[in-house]
């Protein structure tokens, strides 16, 4: 069975994949720079994620805020209910 192994990457300060005599990309080069372009494809996408997962931690800050609002508006409403309510059983007369 033949495994089929990824070329080397190198390291090198030509800022961008080698070329053959002709400017033409071989194989392997081609590999490479199709590689290279999936690399940036997937970095660009992550940090779009990135964006909208900041986005909605914002939203959902923001929602729990609303919610610790009206969470406190109800207890109050409730107390002043309470507080109008007669006390004590009611016997009607």
């Amino acid at each position: 069975m033949m495994c089929e192994v990824m070329p080397t990457i190198t390291e090198g300060d030509s800022g961008g994949p080698p070329r053959t005599a002709g400017g033409v990309q071989n194989g392997s080069e081609q590999q490479e720079a199709n590689f290279e372009q999936l690399m940036v494809n997937m970095l660009d996408e992550r940090d779009k994620l990135l964006e909208s997962l900041r986005e909605t931690q914002e939203t959902l800050i923001h929602s729990q805020t609303k919610l610790q609002g009206a969470l406190h508006e109800r207890d109050v409403l409730q107390r002043q209910i309470n507080a109008a309510l007669p006390q004590g059983p009611y016997i009607p007369t």
